[in-house]
Order: structure tokens, then sequence, then C-alpha cells
């Protein structure tokens, strides 16, 4: 009986996995990877020449092309949350990926179809006297639908695209699943990165050298093989299907807590607990929030089976908790916001590098859109050198293990955009100078004695300050939410990105407005050479020196971190168990 046994182990071991299960495995692997990273290099490729495209061919000013370009990067990362809580609570995560693909192909086919019909587009302007057509109602309308609909294919592949892609696994023979899985979510992200280094260099290059047509219609085929390699693999996919639970809980407890708000809380109250949750009574934090979970009588407000017979006016005190935890990390969430403003200045920056000298050797000339590719590759060394050299380094130099918490890593963060800020107004600085000295400053397209690679400092620092303070706020999320938010943990880093490109657009329009005042030239002028960019520069240093001071306050308000209190609390057992 036992080698009977011992043998249909053996065989289910050795069974592959594409026989084990009829849907998911690894086979679907691939198709799902291709679709998420393929989706980034069509769409990634579009934005860094994007500033350009609109200056250009539409006539924009500089603020103008700013304030679409911020409003885009805002959508763009708002729609994967409003997809996440769709695709888990109403469509499903396979519907809402083949959505998301069908229509960022249908947005970009309509951005290529700009460059195609010289209707969509203002004419060309007039060099001798220096007049250019507006643009039409109508070929705004064009352009920005275009971009709506890019940015709604991009939330409903984001969003999900992961979590599908776990889905797949959980059907597989479970032996198996746990390995294949830390493979997934390496792979996942490093094409991820890989689709990135694509998109800045390659499609860049092509828009840059071959034209708009020719450069938009590349990201419209890349974008074709990205729905197609999704939608080739249906037979094989598992789906499962949505449970319409996604924030109910926590809306839950605002209403019932102001139900009760007039109950009083005191020693002899009694809360619901969670079956099988170890959570007896609500935190002394936010306690007016506590009254959502107060028993008034067990007679009128339970179940026989010890559930609230309503909801909506009774939660239990893991609810409760689960809302506080989201409460409570929005003021550090908050601090996040200046550095993404800071990573947000790139189409500035691209205006830096199209009036310098961008050729290394010989007639090769890196396309101004290409620059962020320096910032790409420091966020990349830093991954790869923290856990593996840094860390194990430093630890050796101290004789003891050395760890950088999330909160520490997020405060360096911050400091080094900063920093980026005070480098890049540095360098703008001396640009704008040798422009002066030169007497170019009245053409804006003008090419300043100055190589581009000056630029490179402040596209390094920008890329550790993204490696640092992006990557922590992963972390500090996942680490202090329950491991029944995850999702929204995951994604609260993407929401503040949407706020701050929002936000990045205010503050540009205020300095334009005040600056240019009296006639004046504006800071931020479409003629970068006439502008006063590096003063620019220097408000964002300042408000994020502020920032820091603000990140500060909150993390002393916050207290100490869940690992934290584990820790301290494993030490005091150790020390009782010693005495």
């Amino acid at each position: 009986m036992e080698s009977s046994s011992v043998d249909a182990k053996k065989d289910t071991i050795k069974e592959p996995l594409l026989k084990t299960s009829p849907r998911g495995g690894v086979r679907t692997m691939p198709f799902i990877i291709a679709n998420g990273m393929l989706e980034r290099v069509a769409s990634f490729g579009l934005t860094p020449n994007m500033t350009l495209y609109l200056m250009r061919q539409y006539h924009m000013e500089m603020t103008a092309a700013s304030n679409v370009l911020f409003y885009w990067s805002a959508a763009t990362n708002f729609l994967p949350i409003l997809g996440a809580i769709i695709a888990d609570s109403y469509v499903g995560r396979f519907h809402m990926i083949g959505f998301g693909s069908v229509v960022s192909l249908l947005g970009m086919i309509l951005l290529w179809l700009t460059t195609m019909i010289p209707q969509a587009t203002p004419p060309p302007c007039i060099e001798s006297n220096n007049s250019c057509d507006s643009t039409t109602s109508f070929q705004l309308l064009l352009l920005f639908t275009s971009f709506a609909l890019i940015s709604t294919g991009a939330g409903g592949i984001r969003s999900s695209s992961l979590a599908f892609g776990a889905d797949q696994l959980e059907k597989g023979d479970g032996c198996e699943s746990v390995g294949v899985s830390g493979r997934y979510l390496s792979w996942y992200y490093a094409s991820y990165t890989f689709s990135v280094l694509i998109a800045l260099t390659c499609m860049v290059y092509i828009q840059e050298n071959m034209g708009w047509q020719f450069g938009f219609g590349v990201s419209v085929v890349v974008m074709l093989f990205a729905a197609l390699s999704f939608f080739l693999a249906t037979p094989f996919y598992v789906k499962v299907k949505a449970k319409a639970r996604l924030l109910t809980e926590q809306i839950k407890v605002i209403v019932s807590s102001y139900k009760n708000s007039a109950l009083k809380l005191n020693s002899t109250n009694m809360f619901l607990q969670k079956n099988g949750s170890a959570l007896v009574f609500p935190s002394e934090k936010m306690r007016f929030l506590n009254k959502a979970c107060i028993i008034r009588d067990p007679q009128k407000d339970l179940t026989a089976d010890g559930r609230a017979k309503d909801p909506w006016s009774l939660c239990t005190v893991d609810q409760v908790e689960d809302l506080k935890a989201i409460l409570k990390v929005i003021p550090i969430w908050s601090t996040g916001m200046v550095t993404f403003i800071n990573i947000s200045q790139n189409s500035f920056s691209i205006l830096q590098a199209s009036s310098m000298n961008r050729r290394i050797s010989g007639n090769f000339e890196i396309p101004a859109g290409s620059f962020g590719i320096f910032a790409v590759i420091s966020l990349i060394l830093w991954v790869a050198l923290y856990d593996q050299v840094l860390l194990p380094l430093a630890s050796r130099i101290k004789g003891k293990p050395v760890y950088v918490n999330a909160r520490q890593r997020m405060g360096a963060g911050i400091f080094l955009s900063s920093l980026c800020m005070i480098v890049t107004a540095a360098v703008e600085y001396i640009r704008r100078s040798l422009v002066i000295k030169q007497g170019v400053s009245d053409d804006p397209q003008a090419m300043v004695d100055m190589s581009a690679l000056w630029l490179l400092p402040q596209y390094c620092l920008m890329g550790l300050a993204e490696g640092l303070n992006a990557i922590a706020q992963n972390e500090f999320y996942i680490s202090e939410f329950p491991r029944s938010m995850s999702s929204m943990a995951s994604n609260l880093s993407g929401a503040g990105m949407s706020v701050a490109s929002l936000l990045a657009s205010f503050l540009m329009n205020s300095i334009d407005d005040l600056t240019k005042k009296g006639g004046q030239e504006s800071w931020i002028s479409t003629n970068i050479n006439k502008g006063h960019y590096d003063y620019y520069f220097c408000v964002l240093a300042g408000l994020s020196m502020v920032n820091m001071l603000y990140f500060l306050i909150c993390c002393w308000a916050y207290g100490p971190c869940r690992a934290e209190e584990g820790k301290a609390s494993d030490e005091e057992v150790e020390s009782d168990e010693q005495v």
C-alpha cells in the first residue's frame, strides 16, 4: 500500500502542468507577459517626444503642452485603480485586459491618424512672418480622444495583468505553482524594465529619425501584437469570477460609525469580532471609528451564528482596523507627491536636451527624448546593488546585520529629489548664461555650445530618488496594510502619481501666471532661451525641502511600524524568558 502511494506521488510530481490542468499553468505566462510588455513599449514610447509633437505640430505653448501631458499622466495613473475595482467587483480580470487591449489599440490608431490626415493638425507656420494658425476644436477633440483611449486601455491592462497571471498558477499542481509563481513575478518585473528601455531608446529613435508617421505607426503595430498575444491563449486561461466586495467593507465602517455617533465609548462596550480573527478590541487611535463595531443589544444586533443582522449598522473589529490602516498612512502617502512632481518634469528636461549638443561620436546623436534612459539605468543599478552589494558590505563593516527600513529610504528619496532639482537649476543657469553669451536668446531652436552630457547628473539623481522613494512606498504600504488589502496597497503609489500630476499642472500654471504679469517674459516661456527655468527648478527644490520637514513630522506622528512593533514585542518576550 505504501509503495503504491509513493508511486502515485512520483507520478503527480512528474506529470507536466499542461496535462494536470486543462486551463491555466505556465503555458499562459508568455501570452500574459507579452501583452503587458508590448503595451508598455507602445505607450511609453509615445510620451518622451510628445512635448515636441504638441509644440511643433499643434503650435502649443510650452505650458499648454505640459498641461496636456500632466492631465494625460494623471489619467493613466488613476485609471488602473478604477480598472482594478471594476475587474475585481464586476467584470473579471480577463474581460478587463481584453477590453484594455482593444481600446488602447484604437487610441493608438487614432493618434497615428493625426499624423496621416493633413486636416487633423494645423498647417505649418509661415516662417517669413512667424505666424501660425490656431488649432481647431475638431483637431483637439481628435487628439484628446486618442489620449483618453490610450489611458483607458492602459488602465484595463495594468490593473489586472499581474493578478491575472497569478490566477493561472493557482489552478496548477501545488508543488509546481510554488516555484513557478516566483519565476513568474521575476519575469514580469524584468519585462517591465525591458519595455521601458526599448521605449526610451528604439521607439524614440524611430520617431526622431524616421518621422512622426512612421514612429506612431510602429506603436500601432506593437499594440496590435500585444492584443493578439493575449487573445491567442483565450481557450487556456483560468477566468476567476468577480466578487463585488472591494472597498464596500470600508464604506460600511464609515456609515456605521455615523449611525452610531450617539453611542459612548467606555470599558463596558462589547465589540463584534470576526470569526477566526485574533482581534478582540479596536485600537485607541481614531477612536471615533470604534463606534462602528459596538454591540448594543446582542439579541437585536446579531444573528444566531454571531454575525451582524445589519452590516451597514454594525461592523467587525477587523473592518474598523482595516479602514484605520488606510487613514493612518495618508499623511505619509501625501509626502511622496512632491517627489512625483519632480519626476514628472520630463518635458522641461527634453527642451533642455534639444537645445544642447547631443552628438556623442561621429554622426551619432542621442535623441532628446532618450535621456530618460539614464534615470532608468540608475534605478536598475540601485535595485541590483542595494540587496546584493550595499547591505552585505555595510553589515560586514559594522559587524552586524544592517537594514534600512522603508521610511528611511523614502526620506532619502525625498532628499535626493530636492538635490536633483538643485542640480537641474544649476545646469540650466549655466546653459542659459551660454545662450546669452552667444547672443541667440531670441531663437528657440538655437543650439548652445554645451554638451548634453551635463544633464546626466540630474537624470541619475532622479533615478536614484525614484528607486528609493517609490519602491519603499510600495513596501511600506504592503507591510502596514492587512493582507486582505494588498491590492489596494499596491495601487496607492499610482494614486499618488495621479494626484501629483494634477498638482504639478496647478503649480506650473500658477508660476506662469505670476511671472508673466505686466507683459514680462514668463519663467516657463515656450522659448526656453528667454524663460527662467532655473528659477522654476529652484522653486521645486525649495518645495522639496519643505516636504522633507513635513515627512519627518509625519513619521514622528505615525509612530512605530507593524514590523517594528512586532520586533519590540519579541524582544520583550525574550527578556521575560531570560528573567
